[in-house]
């Protein structure tokens, strides 16, 4: 034990009481919550580094406070890495989450009730994609497009262009929390061309893949703005990025800081820099690319058992699986039922579910997290056999028993980075 978890473990026993307690379930049995994903131990280290302690409010060369020397190295370095990964014109690396990061973009352009155009929210959107409980929701008006399940989850981009021209948003916005499909930005580029909007696409839960060629990136289809996550695909800390044109960049910087937040969090951004600095390197591709194959290995052995997924396959690294259809039970007895054998999963609403958020009639699951634990096709697919098989028992305790322990088996031979 090093001599911080000495202290640690002396001094709050508590807190390290629960620390170990979680290092034990993420040792035992496997994430597959597709926004999860477990993060190097040099993101770790520099999460728990000295930049904690310092304060920088404004940007590199532009500080309110002195002793900056060594934070514009960081924030620096972070900027340049993600325009290179990306291929943008800019970046900001200072939000402090996904929902800050998409309020910065929206305060940056819009004025109370403008409208914006997005995802429906049981279809896939994010909560900050116009939920009416978000405060988000409440200022702007969010004209929300659909999917269409009969159709593998495909969108209607006739469709999208009725609304749009109806509604004539100021932004359109391409993006999602619950979609297993990629997007066709081309199609959305030429609708918003068409009225003048400019386009965004939050690619928090894909920006790994984005970065790693497993997927479309917005900027090659002439996308305006960027946002994203940095722990989910991206195994880095918990922070968010807004990258965009040059046109754009003195404007989005103004409404991260000083419009949206004060002092950034520089241990997070000395973080964030690590992540993108490994997003470089060739296996990140190939990891990217795995998530990918692991995802439809996952989706082929559910669907061969006879689960229902919500847009019958998966373009990406995630599925939604609508469990009331398939094993006559709602989403949250389904995530309980897969806590008690290791498999971690999130309950989630399906397009226009008839059912409330917290008893919803679906799961989703992802890829990240088992992939960079080592898990390949043959495991994701062992891992399926055990979900049907558990959702199927979900009143059998002992066969939940039994399937726990060969999940926690199986976990034993593959280690969490960084424990």
């Amino acid at each position: 034990m090093d001599r911080n978890r000495e202290r640690l473990a002396q001094n709050d026993p508590d807190v390290f009481s629960a620390l170990v307690g979680e290092e034990d379930r993420q040792r035992r049995g496997i994430e597959l919550i597709p926004s999860e994903n477990y993060t190097y131990p040099e993101v770790l280290a520099a999460l728990g580094s000295v930049f904690t302690n310092k304060y920088s409010e404004g940007y590199p060369g532009r500080r309110y406070y002195g002793g900056q020397e060594f934070t514009d190295q960081i924030e620096n370095l972070a900027r340049e890495r993600a325009c290179a990964l990306f291929r943008c014109e800019h970046a900001n690396v200072q939000p402090l989450s996904g929902s800050p990061m998409n309020q910065a973009v929206y305060l940056a352009f819009l004025k109370p009730g403008d409208p914006i155009l997005s995802m429906d929210l049981s279809h896939g959107g994010h909560l900050t994609h116009g939920a009416p409980v978000s405060h988000m929701g409440k200022i702007f008006n969010f004209v929300r497009y659909r999917t269409h399940p009969e159709e593998e989850g495909r969108i209607d981009f006739g469709e999208v262009r009725e609304l749009a021209l109806a509604a004539r948003p100021k932004i359109v916005l391409a993006g999602y929390t619950s979609y297993p499909r990629d997007y066709d930005y081309a199609e959305f580029k030429k609708i918003a061309d068409e009225i003048d909007a400019i386009t965004m696409a939050d690619v928090s839960h894909i920006g790994g893949l984005i970065a790693g060629g497993a997927l479309r990136n917005p900027f090659d289809y002439g996308f305006d703005i960027v946002t994203t996550t940095t722990h989910k695909s991206l195994r880095g800390p918990r922070g968010g990025m807004v990258l965009c044109k040059k046109k754009f960049a003195k404007t989005i910087d103004q409404s991260v800081f000083p419009g949206l937040q004060g002092g950034p969090h520089m241990n997070t951004i000395a973080a964030i820099a690590i992540a993108l600095g490994k997003a470089q390197a060739p296996e990140f591709s190939e990891y990217a690319m795995t998530c990918v194959s692991n995802a439809r290995a996952l989706a082929r052995t559910l669907i061969s058992q006879g689960a229902s997924l919500v847009t019958g396959g998966t373009d990406n690294h995630m599925l939604v699986l609508d469990s009331v259809q398939s094993f006559g039970i709602n989403g949250r007895v389904a995530e309980e039922t897969l806590d008690q054998v290791a498999i971690t999963t999130n309950k989630q609403i399906i397009p226009d579910d008839p059912n409330p958020p917290l008893r919803p009639s679906g799961i989703r699951i992802g890829t990240p997290a088992a992939t960079t634990r080592g898990f390949r096709e043959v495991e994701m697919e062992r891992l399926g056999h055990w979900i049907v098989e558990a959702l199927a028992a979900h009143q059998d305790a002992a066969a939940l028993e039994r399937i726990r322990r060969e999940v926690e088996q199986l976990c034993s031979g593959f280690p969490v980075p960084g424990l």
